[in-house]
């Protein structure tokens, strides 16, 4: 083996409760999120894609961390950290949150998980949000409980979840809505079950309480979705562009507000919570993004994910950059996620896209590129 062809795995990175089960499953290829070891390979990119829409996949997620937060007022505290209106979250209930700066800035698009009024779990995209929120109540003067639990989901996604689901919790399953969660165990694991899931397919997400049933469970799931064909998977680049799903990291950081993003029904400046970015957002809200997010198909052979940024051109004008790029085989083409300027956004726009040396027709593309039922 040359030198930078191996990765060290060392005990600075850490491993999740599957760690060892993923391994003996096949993975081949990591990647580091909230500092620890996450699958994004198997088989191949196209088997595991196949695997993901036509059948079922399980998926090794515990690197999707949680902060917890518990103590008299913790509901009152979350709403100062989102600008979403949280006024009618319920318990049992999952809410998609935006953290932002005071600059208005994203810096961690969350689901957030209502236990009790004064017990909530955020469930965090790649970030070090923990120090945030502590250091927030901390300022505050907040006497709240705030920490990293022993808490570490997988997720069954797939046209076939709900009955491997089924085949393990049993019919009940069924009756659990989208963005809904329950609180169960499985063979004695301690477990928080919710109707989520990171891809453009019908899902769920395990969230395990006791890291010490990690290997067990998951073979408790390979084994109960052999007969529906499960394979173990990971989240997939093409999948989550084909859904419109934005990475944090990769579509979006603290320099984008949710309206760059499309997502700016998500923030609520009329309520009465003085959340934090507040004035700034008001402020972004009525400037009007000077970018928007947006999809393009490429055309020409299938190219591998990018691994940059790539520039969009109008004519000799640059008007963009490509932020995430994949090839999808139902779509049949090279899709993706770029910011346009905004009068560049409707479909059917020709532009084109710098590709290492060359430069490769493109069309805009609405959002989504697959619309599925996985909210059914």
């Amino acid at each position: 083996m040359r030198r930078g062809d191996a990765i060290n795995l060392s005990n600075r990175v850490r491993r999740s409760p599957f760690f060892e089960a993923t391994l003996a499953s096949g993975a081949q290829d990591f990647t580091i999120y909230n500092h620890m070891w996450m699958p994004t390979l198997y088989a191949s990119a196209e088997d595991d894609y196949r695997a993901l829409t036509e059948r079922v996949t399980l998926w090794d997620t515990a690197a999707e961390r949680q902060v917890e937060i518990r103590g008299p007022g913790a509901e009152d505290f979350v709403r100062r950290l989102t600008p979403r209106n949280l006024d009618r979250w319920a318990v049992g209930q999952c809410k998609y949150l935006f953290l932002c700066d005071e600059t208005g800035g994203i810096i961690n698009d969350p689901v957030g998980l209502k236990l009790a009024d004064d017990h909530i779990w955020l469930s965090l995209a790649d970030g070090d949000i923990l120090h945030w929120v502590k250091g927030l109540a901390l300022g505050w003067g907040l006497t709240l409980s705030i920490t990293e639990p022993d808490v570490s989901p997988l997720q069954v996604q797939g046209p076939r979840a709900t009955e491997v689901m089924e085949a393990v919790v049993g019919p009940s399953i069924r009756d659990l809505k989208f963005f809904r969660f329950a609180e169960t165990e499985i063979d004695g694991a301690p477990v928080v079950i919710s109707r989520t899931g990171w891809s453009n397919e019908r899902g769920y997400e395990i969230f395990l309480c006791d890291g010490s049933f990690g290997n067990a469970l998951w073979e408790r799931f390979m084994a109960a979705g052999k007969p529906f064909g499960i394979a173990p998977g990971a989240p997939n680049q093409a999948n989550r562009i084909e859904a419109g799903m934005l990475s944090y990291g990769a579509d979006m950081d603290r320099l984008n507000t949710p309206f760059e993003i499309g997502l700016g029904r998500f923030v609520d400046l009329g309520q009465d919570m003085d959340f934090i970015g507040k004035p700034a957002l008001a402020r972004a809200r009525d400037e009007g993004p000077k970018r928007v997010i947006a999809g393009l198909k490429i055309e020409g052979e299938p190219q591998p994910n990018n691994m940059t940024r790539e520039p969009v051109f109008f004519g000799t004008e640059r008007v963009g950059e490509v932020t995430s790029r994949a090839y999808s085989p139902r779509v049949g083409a090279n899709i993706a996620l770029a910011y346009l300027d905004p009068g560049l956004t409707e479909p059917r726009t020709r532009l084109c896209v710098e590709i290492g040396d060359r430069h490769i027709d493109a069309t805009v593309h609405s959002l989504p590129f697959i619309v599925t039922d996985k909210r059914a």
